[in-house]
């Protein structure tokens, strides 16, 4: 029956949280005209959803002898069969068909913009000190047609999927909805922010319909398709390997305050009944593989578990900016993270920056001179952004990479060091993000050479900073004064 197969939406849903404490028959979210879904609400919970009423198991069991209606019991697991309560993630779906009734996978033409290995000794990648600045990808031609994946291409990363380590950040810029082809990403974890075109993303386990300043994360090993409501669409999607995406520990903070749990959603069990001919498309170690089925993938009735795509409304993110003195630090920001291998070491910290009020007195506002650890890379979603030496475009992505100087030009220092402070509301109308990236961070051919937007970045070429001046010297006369006050040799005298 292909794209005209008939739909079957939620009826019962219920959850439960991660410590298996029941909350059957939960509230779900009422569908709207730019979203006609409904969904779960609850960042970490442990959901159960069915399509039909009564078709999960009882409690207590999830492979039974015999499934109601003769459905496939199929379990996914999203971490180690042995691993910590607090981290296992999870879902058994009951579904018409199971996932193994396909032909043998097989390789896909090469695809030369998609990498997911960063090592040194790859050709394809390069690390660099210099920074960076990439305008929006540019549309495909009327001619053509680019799904989601064929639109996809890789800006960097570091790390390798096999090693179970690493991450990689793509843009995508496509005009095709997929039609009976789903993907499956064996690498690593998807964080996909649109920034123009919603995104309507069909799973295994429901629909998300996502638009720009939402942002939806799609796991490892989960199958889906991209359908583009709004015509052409492009945003960027952040990858990680080997580690998923968690709410920051709050700390000091509290019990409230930036990304609430609640405002998390998660899809309903909806299901397909389609006998036509489809293509799954599987991505190994940045490699396309694709087999063939008879049956649609999305045929999964009822399900119950933890490793669930979810989206987030960022405009929701509540900031905790209003200081009397001095700055706060960006990672305040900070709504989801990504564990490392490093015991307290993130791998991706995700950032977002919506409009907040700046009232601290007495200090430097601007972003002060600094070095990381980590690489920055940041985009608008809408809005700009107007800083002395990047000015991003909606659309855009820049990259700091890790340990290089950066900060405001000189003339922005002078005004920053001058000026009279008062309250004020920054970012309104602009929504943008950062990641800080844990590591070096190398870029592609495709960000280095074939990318027509590529620009070094304003103020880290030619003689952006000759004018730059040394104040201290200025005041020599008053420093000495402190010197000998102090019993101090001055300035341009010899130690006795």
């Amino acid at each position: 029956m292909g794209d005209s197969s008939e739909m079957v939406l939620v009826t019962k849903p219920s959850s439960m949280n991660k410590f298996g404490a029941s909350a059957a028959g939960s509230k779900t979210t009422a569908p709207i005209e730019a979203d006609p879904y409904r969904y779960q609400l609850g960042f970490g919970n442990y959901f159960s959803t069915e399509a039909v009423p009564d078709i999960l198991p009882e409690p207590g069991r999830n492979v039974p002898q015999r499934c109601t209606f003769d459905l496939y019991s199929e379990q996914l697991n999203g971490t180690p069969f042995v691993s910590y309560r607090d981290t296992l993630q999870h879902v058994w779906m009951y579904r018409i068909r199971p996932s193994v009734a396909h032909s043998r996978p097989r390789p896909m033409a090469p695809t030369p913009d998609l990498e997911a290995c960063f090592s040194k000794h790859n050709p394809n990648v390069q690390f660099t000190p210099l920074t960076y600045e990439w305008g929006p990808l540019e549309w495909p031609e009327e001619n053509e047609s680019v799904t989601f994946i064929q639109g996809l291409k890789t800006i960097g990363g570091w790390g390798d999927p096999t090693m179970k380590e690493g991450l990689a950040m793509h843009m995508y810029a496509c005009n095709a909805s997929m039609k009976n082809q789903a993907f499956c990403n064996n690498d690593g974890d998807f964080l996909i922010l649109p920034q123009v075109g919603r995104l309507d993303i069909q799973t295994e386990l429901g629909r998300l319909m996502v638009r720009p300043g939402e942002l939806c994360v799609v796991q490892a090993g989960l199958k889906w398709k991209v359908s583009l409501p709004d015509g052409p669409a492009r945003g960027y999607v952040h990858e990680i390997f080997g580690s998923h995406f968690e709410l920051p520990d709050l700390g000091v903070i509290g019990s409230n305050g930036l990304a609430h749990p609640r405002d998390f959603e998660y899809p309903v069990a909806a299901f397909d009944m389609d006998d036509s001919k489809w293509e799954v498309v599987y991505k190994l170690t940045g490699d396309l593989f694709s087999y063939k089925q008879s049956h649609t993938p999305f045929d999964v009735v009822g399900w119950h578990g933890s490793y669930v795509p979810f989206k987030y409304a960022m405009e929701k993110f509540v900031p905790l900016a209003c200081a009397m003195k001095e700055q706060c630090d960006p990672t305040i920001y900070t709504v989801l993270v990504a564990k490392s291998k490093t015991p307290n070491v993130s791998l991706s910290e995700f950032a977002v920056y919506t409009a907040k009020h700046i009232t601290a007195l007495d200090t430097y506002r601007p972003p002060y001179y600094h070095r990381n650890m980590s690489t920055e890379m940041l985009g608008m979603i809408y809005g700009e952004y107007h800083g002395s030496v990047r000015d991003v475009q909606a659309g855009c992505l820049s990259c700091e990479n890790s340990y290089m100087p950066h900060g405001d030009a000189y003339k922005a220092w002078k005004e920053a060091t001058t000026k009279e402070l008062k309250p004020e509301i920054m970012g309104e109308n602009a929504l943008s993000f950062m990641f800080h990236l844990n590591n070096h961070f190398s870029l592609t051919r495709f960000a280095l050479d074939r990318n027509p937007s590529i620009k070094h970045i304003e103020g880290y070429e030619g003689d952006f900073w000759d004018d730059l001046q040394g104040h201290f010297m200025e005041h020599l006369d008053e420093v000495n004064e402190r010197l000998a006050a102090a019993g101090l040799p001055q300035l341009g005298q010899k130690p006795a």
